[in-house]
C-alpha cells in the first residue's frame, strides 16, 4: 500500500463559519466600494461572533449592518434555529451576540499599495503556491476532490432534512496508490478509507445514521474504478454519538482551514489565509494566479502535475520571485527552467494584473462571491474565474 489522505469540512463547521462571515463582509464592502481595503478576521465562540481587523472604505457600515451580515451568513449556512436541536446542542442565530472591533488600515501600508501610476503594490509580503494535477478532470488532487464530493453530498442532504442531520460535517478520503511510482505518476488505484462525521438529532440511533450516510456515500458518484464499497473501509460517526455541534462546542477562526481550502496537503501552501482579505492582499490574489498558471501548464500537456511559487514584498507590484516545479513530470523537453522563464516573460503577475484578469474587485451573484468561495474551497471549482483554461494555447506555443 501507498496511502494519501485529505479531509474537508462543510460550511457549517465553525472554522468555515468564520471564513464565510469574513468573506460576506468582503463581498458587502467591495460591492459598495471596489477600492476598499479589507482584512476582517472573525472569531466564533459559543454564541459570540467577534469581527476584528482593518477596513478602509468610503462606504458607511453601521454595527447593525455587520450584525445583519453575520446573521444572514449563519442562516444561509444552515443555522436557521432548527427546532430539532436544542439551544444547548446547536447554535441558534437569534442568540448570537456580535462584537465589532474594526480599525482603519494603516496609512503606512496604503502609501505602498495605492500607487500614483495606477498600479497596485502588494498589500503584504509573503509566499503563495499554486498546484495542479492530472488526477481529476478539474486538475485537482484526487483525495480532496472526492472528500469535497462527499462533503457536498452530505451537507446538501443535511440542509434539506434538518429533522435528521445538522450542518457541521467533516469528510475524509484515503487513496491507495499501491506504489510510490503510481503516486508520482498521478495514478490512484482505489479508495482505501472514507470517514464521514455528521451530527444527528437525539432521536436517531447510530444504526439509522450510518445506514443513511452509507446511502449518501453510495450515491455520490465516486469513480467506480476506485470505489468498491465491499473493499473500502468506511467509518461513519466513529465515536458512535454526534449530536452536540456548532460553535457552542468547537470555536471557529478565520483562516484555520488552509489545507481544506487549497490542495488537501498534496502540495505546499503559502503563509497566509485567503478569506477576509481584499484583492490587494497577495495571500488571496497570488494563490489564484499561481493556481491559474499551474492548471494551464498541466492542461496544456506540459506536465502531469505542477507547483508554481510566487513571492511578493509589501508595496512592490512585481513578484520578487517566480518558480515552476513539475515534480519531475514535465514532458516534451519543456523543463522547469524553461517554464519558469516563460511565465516570468508572459505573465505580469502584479496585483493589478491579477485583479483585472479575474475581476477580483467585482464580486457579484453573476460572477462569483467570496463567501461562496470560502464555503466551497479557494481553488478547484471550474466556475471560478481563476480556474479558466484560456492560456493553454500560449503554453503550447513552447512546443513549436
Amino acid at each position: 500500500m501507498y496511502l494519501f489522505t485529505s479531509e474537508v469540512v462543510s460550511p457549517g463547521h465553525p472554522d468555515k463559519c468564520a471564513d464565510i462571515i469574513s468573506d460576506s463582509i468582503v463581498d458587502a464592502v467591495l460591492k459598495a466600494d471596489k477600492n476598499a481595503r479589507i482584512a476582517s478576521e472573525v472569531f466564533v465562540a459559543g454564541k459570540h461572533v467577534v469581527i476584528g481587523g482593518e477596513i478602509k472604505t468610503d462606504a458607511e457600515f453601521s454595527f447593525e449592518d455587520y450584525e445583519k451580515i453575520v446573521k444572514n451568513a449563519l442562516k444561509h449556512i444552515g443555522y436557521t434555529g432548527n427546532p430539532n436541536f436544542t439551544k444547548e446542542q446547536c447554535l441558534h442565530p437569534d442568540d448570537v451576540e456580535v462584537h465589532v472591533l474594526l480599525n482603519k488600515q494603516s496609512a503606512d501600508i496604503g502609501v505602498g499599495v495605492d500607487q500614483e501610476s495606477g498600479d497596485i503594490g502588494a498589500g503584504d509580503q509573503g509566499i503563495m503556491f499554486g498546484f495542479a494535477s492530472e488526477e481529476t478532470k478539474d486538475f485537482m488532487p484526487a483525495a480532496i476532490t472526492y472528500a469535497r464530493m462527499l462533503c457536498d453530498k452530505v451537507y446538501k442532504y443535511a440542509k434539506a432534512h434538518p429533522e435528521q442531520l445538522g450542518v457541521d460535517i467533516k469528510t475524509q478520503v484515503t487513496l491507495d496508490y499501491e506504489t510510490k511510482a503510481n503516486f508520482e505518476n498521478c495514478e490512484p488505484q482505489k479508495i482505501h478509507t472514507i470517514v464521514v462525521s455528521a451530527p444527528c438529532v437525539e432521536t436517531m440511533s447510530i444504526e439509522e445514521v450510518r445506514a443513511l450516510i452509507q446511502t449518501l456515500i453510495d450515491d455520490t458518484k465516486l469513480p467506480k474504478k476506485l470505489y468498491d464499497k465491499a473493499n473500502t473501509k468506511i467509518l461513519i460517526n466513529p465515536t458512535g454519538r454526534y449530536v452536540n455541534h456548532s460553535s457552542l462546542h468547537d470555536s471557529g477562526l478565520t483562516g484555520r482551514k488552509l489545507i481544506v481550502d487549497s490542495f488537501g496537503g498534496y502540495s505546499p501552501i503559502g503563509g497566509g489565509a485567503q478569506s477576509s482579505k481584499d484583492y490587494t492582499k497577495v495571500d488571496r490574489s497570488g494563490l489564484y494566479a499561481a493556481r491559474y498558471i499551474a492548471k494551464n501548464i498541466v492542461a496544456a500537456g506540459l506536465a502531469k502535475k505542477c507547483i508554481v511559487q510566487l513571492s511578493y514584498a509589501i508595496g512592490v507590484a512585481k513578484p520578487t520571485s517566480i518558480s515552476v516545479d513539475t515534480m519531475g513530470t514535465y514532458t516534451k523537453r519543456i523543463d522547469d527552467d524553461m517554464l519558469s522563464k516563460f511565465v516570468q516573460e508572459n505573465f505580469p503577475l502584479t496585483p493589478r494584473w491579477i485583479t483585472d484578469k479575474f475581476k477580483l474587485d467585482e464580486p457579484s451573484n453573476d460572477t462569483f462571491l467570496y463567501a461562496k468561495v470560502a464555503a466551497k474551497g479557494q481553488v478547484g471549482n471550474p466556475k471560478y474565474p481563476w480556474e479558466k483554461l484560456d492560456s493553454i494555447d500560449l503554453f503550447k506555443s513552447l512546443l513549436k
